[in-house]
């Protein structure tokens, strides 16, 4: 972040998408870089270290899914945002299975992708500053949430999360019997909630879910409450 701008790598083969993302974006007081395919989205993230990646999937060389894939493998925690023409359920599926943060179906409007963008960066990064300077561990039958070096640890070993695993991780173990709603705990990750958001956050669980269960299908840390939401179980 360069005087107080937050920068965004953007990953798109049409340059009249670019072209329209970056007026948007600018006007918004975000500093844009763009590049048209996976493999230099690859080097410029660690060459521009930008506080948001917005990736195309469909891309020459790379495509956005192996791209993702790679950003996540390397350690890398960038809020991650996918703009893609496939909107198929089983492709936003992917999209945040490998770690995406959010999925936009295009065509799309410009001021939702600002909402957005705006809303990952007030949550990652102000998460970041404030949540994450405290000195505070969290425990929970075998899992214990570091928050200052935003790291679980399951029986002694690391699980690997990403920035919205972490948060809605983080939300349910300081409140541990509290139940959330799908709508408070997506507020809480990206700021606002829209409709098509619900799929987006079943996905983050599952997948969350996967990491800290034994069996991701008898859960016993985060458990449904039918009919309201998800809550962390106290006693383990």
């Amino acid at each position: 972040m360069n005087d107080g701008k937050y920068k965004v790598l953007i990953a798109e083969d049409d340059v009249d998408i670019i072209a329209l993302l970056r007026l948007y974006l600018e006007n918004a007081s975000y500093e844009v870089v763009s590049v048209e395919n996976g493999n230099e989205a690859l080097t410029a993230i660690d060459r521009e270290l930008p506080d948001l990646f917005v990736c195309d999937i469909m891309m020459p060389g790379m495509n956005g899914f192996e791209v993702i894939k790679a950003v996540r493998d390397s350690g890398n925690n960038i809020p991650i945002m996918v703009l893609s023409a496939k909107n198929q359920d089983s492709d936003r599926i992917l999209g945040l299975d490998i770690g995406a943060d959010d999925y936009m179906v295009k065509p799309f409007n410009p001021l939702e992708i600002v909402a957005k963008a705006n809303s990952l960066m007030r949550r990652f990064y102000k998460l970041g500053s404030s949540e994450f300077s405290q000195n505070t561990v969290y425990t929970i039958g075998e899992l214990t949430l570091d928050v200052e070096k935003a790291r679980l640890m399951k029986n002694g070993e690391e699980v690997l999360l990403t920035p919205t695993e972490f948060k809605i991780l983080l939300l349910l173990m300081k409140n541990p019997g509290r139940v959330f709603t799908k709508v408070q705990i997506y507020e809480h990750v990206n700021g606002e909630y829209y409709e098509n958001d619900d799929n987006s956050l079943m996905v983050h669980m599952s997948k969350l879910r996967d990491k800290i269960e034994e069996d991701s299908k008898n859960p016993r840390y985060i458990k449904t409450v039918r009919g309201l939401g998800y809550k962390m179980e106290r006693n383990v």
